[in-house]
C-alpha cells in the first residue's frame, strides 16, 4: 500500500544548523503514527516540512504521492485542506468564543449556510466530550478543555490527516490520559491518518500503532511500541527508558 506520508531525502538547514539531515519517512494510511524524539530534535520542523509551512532544501515531501516541496502557495491551499492540525499551545482565538474558534476553518474554506456551520460545529464538540460549551470564551476553559477545542477545530473540515503537536505537553496525567484516547479514538471513528509528535515515552507507547524515533536529523528506529521497546540500540534504548548514562548527551 501507498504510504500516505512521505519524506524521501529532506534536508534542512537554518544558518550553519543542519536540522533535518537526508532524512526518509514513510507514514501509513488510517493508523497513529507517533514520532518520538528529545525536546529540540527537529519534530516540530519535520511536522512543518509535512504541513508546507517550511520548505525542505532538498527532496521529497510526499502526500498521497504528489510532491509538494515545489508547489506555489496556492496549490498548496488544496493540500493543506487534507490536514487538521492540534497545536501545542492549542492557538485559539483569545477574542473568539468557542464555537466561532471551531468554525474559523469551515468560514475560511467552505461556502457552507451558517446553519449547517452550526450544526456541525455542535457535532465536533460533543465528540470531543464539549457538548454545549459553544458560547464559552477560552479564558473560561481548563488546559485540557482548550485542547479538546483544538482538537474539535481540527476535525471541522473532516480532514484525512490529523497533526498532533506535543499534545500531552502542560497536562496532568489524567487530562493527558483523555487526549491520548481521544487521539486513539479520532483515528477509529473518523477514519483519518493521525500524526503524533511527542517526547511523551508512555503517550507513545499506549497510543502509536507505530513509532519513528528521530535522533540528529535522522529516522533512526520505527516498528510497533513493541519492536521500539526490543529495539538493538543504545541510543533508542537510553530515551525510551530515561537514562541518563548513555550516548546522548544531557548537557
Amino acid at each position: 500500500m501507498e504510504p500516505i506520508i512521505e519524506l524521501r531525502g529532506v534536508r534542512k538547514s537554518f544558518g550553519a544548523e543542519e536540522v533535518l539531515r537526508s532524512l526518509d519517512l514513510s507514514i501509513s494510511k488510517d493508523a497513529v503514527s507517533v514520532i518520538i524524539g528529545r525536546s529540540g530534535s527537529g519534530k516540530s520542523v519535520l511536522i512543518k516540512h509535512i504541513i508546507g509551512l517550511i520548505r525542505p532544501d532538498q527532496g521529497q515531501v510526499l502526500i498521497e504521492g504528489q510532491d509538494i516541496a515545489r508547489l506555489d502557495e496556492r496549490s498548496m491551499a488544496s493540500i493543506r485542506r487534507k490536514f487538521g492540525m492540534l497545536f501545542q499551545g492549542s492557538a485559539l482565538f483569545d477574542s473568539m468564543t468557542v464555537e466561532d474558534n471551531v468554525a474559523f476553518p469551515l468560514h475560511e474554506h467552505t461556502r457552507k449556510p451558517r446553519r449547517e456551520i452550526r450544526d456541525i460545529v455542535s457535532a465536533k464538540l460533543a465528540a470531543v466530550g464539549l457538548k454545549d460549551m459553544e458560547h464559552k470564551m477560552p479564558a473560561e476553559l481548563s488546559g485540557g478543555m482548550r485542547k479538546r477545542v483544538g482538537l474539535a477545530r481540527a476535525l471541522a473540515l473532516d480532514p484525512k490527516i490529523v497533526l498532533f503537536d506535543e499534545p500531552t505537553s502542560g497536562l496532568d496525567p489524567i487530562m493527558a490520559a483523555t487526549i491520548n484516547e481521544l487521539i486513539v479514538r479520532t483515528q477509529a471513528e473518523f477514519g483519518a491518518t493521525c500524526v503524533v509528535i511527542s517526547h511523551d515515552i508512555l503517550a507513545a507507547m499506549s497510543t502509536g500503532h507505530r513509532l519513528f524515533m528521530l535522533y540528529e536529523g535522522r529516522i533512526i528506529a520505527e516498528g510497533t511500541p513493541e519492536e521500539i521497546q526490543e529495539w538493538d540500540d543504545p541510543v533508542v534504548q537510553q530515551f525510551i527508558h530515561g537514562r541518563t548514562q548513555g550516548p546522548i548527551s544531557i548537557a
